[in-house]
């Protein structure tokens, strides 16, 4: 018996969406925005001088947290960020989470939260969402050691509307409440306006969905001076520099071209209310969705067997073989050219 081998932490890993490889394929399972990034960013792509690239990159990343604190009228001192909203996420939980009592978040929910939960040794409880998939905030009023949740969830859809989340607040200011609101430029009122009001409220958002830029992985927190300074502690703890210079510089100029950002959301928006009509025409049921995906089951056919047949033709959708959501696909939304493909197989395929 090696004894070192005793020593290792073991931990159920997150299990990420599949990346299909090639061009001729219809790619719709793991939400990535089906628009290129703001012209900006491609400019400076193109402008980018790689002599810098031997120094660190800036570890306050001064220039992408002035760019948001303008951005959502905020102060410098209520924005953190990091590698991706997931590296974000991550430090939040080892910033605060830290009592013996568990935290809490849905139980159909961003399957992370245990994967992290476990690697840091956090207790946990998992309150069972309601039979419409919809969150019951007097499940989260108990003692906890802090709460998290997806607004809107993943990966049913549902927005908790801001009022229910100011109570589910209210009731609970002695431990921090982080809402991950990576979809929220989708459908629904974020929740940031309530961090002036709730000194233990933490907003979580992220360049991967609504900005295009899941490939160069840029996520960010706002939040009350005290819980950012926090945050930026832990973090100088465990490695000052997780933000490169590319991103650094490709954040900044996705956050300037506003009119693009909101007219690629208007279509991604427009394109989802059509996928709802044509869903029903062919006998899907679904929660209302307020994100850049749909999360469906079929009247008759067994999700499982609808998500191979995609595959076989080279359509990809998401299928979690999970208890409660084993019916069930989670379709992102893609261009209006990549949905008609999708839809035109569909008609085909539940016709036999």
């Amino acid at each position: 018996m090696r004894h070192w081998k005793e020593n290792i932490r073991k931990v159920a890993p997150y299990v990420p969406g599949e990346q299909p490889k090639g061009m001729d394929l219809v790619k719709l399972n793991t939400n990535e925005n089906p628009y290129p990034p703001a012209p900006g960013v491609k400019q400076a792509l193109k402008e980018m001088d790689y002599d810098p690239f031997r120094k660190y990159p800036d570890p306050t990343a001064s220039d992408l947290v002035s760019a948001l604190s303008q951005y959502y009228q905020v102060g410098e001192d209520e924005v953190f960020v990091g590698v991706g909203s997931d590296d974000v996420i991550a430090m939040a939980f080892l910033t605060f989470f830290n009592s013996e009592l568990p935290i809490l978040f849905p139980d159909v929910s961003y399957s992370f939260y245990k994967v992290w939960a476990d690697l840091f040794q956090i207790p946990y409880e998992t309150p069972v969402l309601q039979e419409d998939f919809s969150i019951r905030k007097e499940d989260y009023y108990k003692a906890n050691g802090g709460i998290i949740f997806p607004n809107p969830n993943a990966p049913t859809g549902l927005f908790m509307p801001l009022e229910e989340i100011e109570e589910l607040i209210a009731h609970n200011q002695n431990s921090v409440i982080i809402i991950d609101e990576a979809y929220i430029d989708f459908g629904g009122k974020s929740a940031m306006e309530l961090t002036k009001k709730y000194e233990n409220l933490l907003v979580v958002q992220t360049f991967s969905k609504s900005r295009s830029l899941a490939g160069i992985r840029i996520g960010y927190a706002i939040g009350h001076p005290d819980l950012i300074r926090a945050m930026n502690n832990v973090k100088y703890s465990y490695n000052s520099y997780t933000m490169n210079m590319p991103s650094l510089i490709l954040g900044v100029e996705a956050v300037k071209d506003d009119k693009y950002f909101k007219e690629c959301l208007d279509k991604i928006i427009k394109t989802r209310e059509e996928a709802k009509v044509s869903l029903s025409k062919l006998g899907f049921i679904f929660p209302d969705s307020m994100t850049n995906f749909i999360f469906a089951s079929h009247k008759e056919r067994r999700a499982e067997d609808i998500y191979k047949a995609l595959r076989e033709n080279r359509i990809f959708v998401r299928y979690f073989n999970l208890p409660r959501l084993d019916n069930y696909l989670r379709i992102t939304i893609g261009t209006e050219e990549e949905m008609r493909q999708l839809f035109a197989f569909l008609e085909v395929f539940l016709s036999n």
